[in-house]
């Protein structure tokens, strides 16, 4: 199985058997046992390449998958014996705008914590993982999970000073003379957070549909930072923009987001004081940013 998946992912004899220390007959050999066994061909065989048959693609497929669930369990119970790491994944926008400023506060805050800090959305709070919370953005509804609102979105408009030279915004139609900047909540659908906060300032004229689209804040704040247009972002995630002028906001309108920030535990992890421990200096902050 394990010479298959390398043969499968180099679509050569060759330079799998190089990557296994092995002879190119013995990775041929062991290939042809395996079609052999099953009654089926796994590849189809090129002058100078090898090509997959669909039912080598989907056997590639599940090999893979279960390696890497074989690999994920075994650091599993390596990194459990570390029990000075926490492992916290949360959004890619919050993850650099609001964490990463505030990490050398967590580190006086838990000097003998080691932190781990991952970003990619299909990491889970399932039981054999190795995360021990996360931040996630929604409406609180995660079943078989502890979840806690950590703050609500204040929805802002922002821009580059540079867009505003010898231009005056004070109404609706002022507005339409930028690009809109937008974020995607799926590929084919945008967030409602440039409708909301129009329909809070009384612009119900505003023609949205153009502009450009990006699929995390991240983007679309740093495109307003570099003078691409408008966008309506959380006043959390702009703050040190604002404070040092690289952004201005726009009409003195903020309207709370329908989804928020909420800190989410396995139900057994109330019992790890590393968890609880984030988890106060979380609010600790949360509560100081709200003050500010």
């Amino acid at each position: 199985m394990k010479v298959f998946e390398v043969v499968g992912q180099t679509r050569s004899f060759t330079r799998a058997a190089e990557r296994l220390n092995l002879t190119q007959s013995a990775v041929s050999r062991q290939v042809r046992n395996l079609e052999d066994e099953l009654g089926e061909d796994l590849l189809i065989r090129r002058h100078h390449h090898l090509e997959l048959t669909p039912a080598g693609a989907e056997l590639l497929a599940t090999i893979q998958e279960a390696f890497h669930s074989i690999e994920v369990s075994l650091r599993s119970i390596t990194e459990k014996s570390n029990q000075n790491r926490l492992r916290i994944n949360v959004p890619p926008t919050f993850a650099k705008r609001w964490l990463l400023p505030r990490l050398p506060r967590l580190r006086e805050a838990l000097p003998d914590v080691d932190i781990s800090l991952s970003t990619e959305a299909t990491d889970t709070l399932a039981e054999r993982g190795l995360l021990d919370c996360a931040i996630r953005f929604g409406d609180g509804e995660w079943p078989m999970l502890d979840a806690s609102i950590l703050m609500t979105e204040r929805h802002v408009v922002v821009c580059a000073p540079s867009l505003l030279e010898g231009v005056k915004v004070e109404g609706p139609t002022d507005l339409q003379r930028f690009t809109f900047l937008h974020v995607l909540a799926s590929p084919d659908r945008r967030y409602l957070t440039w409708r909301h906060w129009l329909d809070a300032a009384g612009f119900q004229d505003v023609d949205t549909r153009g502009g450009l689209e990006f699929d995390l804040l991240d983007l679309a704040i740093e495109a307003a930072c570099a003078g691409l247009g408008v966008t309506v972002a959380d006043r959390s995630m702009v703050r040190g923009q604002l404070e040092t002028g690289q952004l201005v906001q726009l009409f003195d309108v903020e309207v709370e987001g329908h989804e928020s920030y909420w800190f989410v535990t396995r139900p057994q992890a109330g019992n790890d004081p590393k968890v609880d421990a984030f988890r106060a200096w979380l609010l600790t902050e949360v509560s100081v940013d709200r003050a500010a």
